[in-house]
C-alpha cells in the first residue's frame, strides 16, 4: 500500500493526531510517548527491533518500503566549493560508494559484523536482525546518484509537510557528476 492510500485510510484522524504528537517529541526519545492509548509509533533502529524483542511491539511497515528511495541523507556544498575542491569531493564520494559496494556484495551477517564497532550498545543478533530487515526491504541503493524522481519525491514530502515554500528545479540544485564517476 503506498503512503498516499494509507494516509487517505479511515485512520487518517488518528494518524494526524499522532503525527502532531510526534512533532513535539525530540528524535531519540520516541519511546516516551509509548503508552496505553497509542497503538502505533514511528521508531528508528535499534529501538524498533528492541520493542519487538521485548514483546512490546511489532514492526508492521517500513516508510522506506512504502515511499521508495527517499534521499534521507544527502550532502550540500556551494558550487564554488565543488569547483575549487573537486578532488576532495570526489575522494569523499568514492569512499561513500565503496561502502555502498560493500553492502551490495556482502551478507547481512557480514555487514552487521563490519558496522558493529559503531553500535557498541547493540548486540550482534539484534544488529544482524536490523541489517537483514534493511536488506530484505532493499533499503540501500546500488549507487549514490541522486535521481530526479527521488528529488521530486523529497520535494513532494517537504511540500506536503508545509516546510517547502517553493519547488526548485532539479538541474539547478543537483549534480550527479561525482556520484557517476564513483559508480564507474
Amino acid at each position: 500500500m503506498d503512503l498516499k492510500r494509507r494516509w487517505e485510510s479511515p485512520y487518517r484522524l488518528l494518524l494526524e493526531r499522532i503525527c502532531h504528537l510526534f512533532a513535539y517529541i525530540i528524535y531519540g526519545s520516541n519511546s516516551s510517548c509509548w503508552c496505553s492509548n497509542i497503538y502505533f509509533t514511528v521508531e528508528f533502529e535499534p529501538h524498533a527491533t528492541s520493542l519487538e524483542q521485548k514483546g512490546e511491539g511489532y514492526v508492521v511497515a517500513s516508510l522506506g518500503e512504502d515511499s521508495g528511495y527517499v534521499p534521507y541523507t544527502s550532502f550540500s556544498a556551494k558550487k564554488s566549493y565543488l569547483e575549487e575542491n573537486a578532488d576532495t569531493v570526489q575522494a569523499f564520494t568514492d569512499a561513500l560508494q565503496k561502502g555502498m559496494d560493500y553492502v551490495q556484495n556482502h551478507t547481512p551477517e557480514e555487514i552487521a559484523q563490519a558496522i558493529s564497532p559503531q553500535f557498541p550498545e547493540t548486540d550482534m543478533e539484534t544488529l544482524t536482525t536490523i541489517v537483514d530487515r534493511y536488506y530484505q526491504q532493499d533499503t540501500w541503493k546500488e549507487n549514490l546518484i541522486f535521481e530526479e524522481d527521488a528529488f521530486e519525491l523529497l520535494q513532494n514530502i517537504l511540500q506536503d509537510a508545509g516546510v517547502l515554500e517553493r519547488r526548485v528545479p532539479y538541474e539547478d540544485l543537483v549534480t550527479k557528476d561525482f556520484a557517476r564517476k564513483a559508480a564507474e
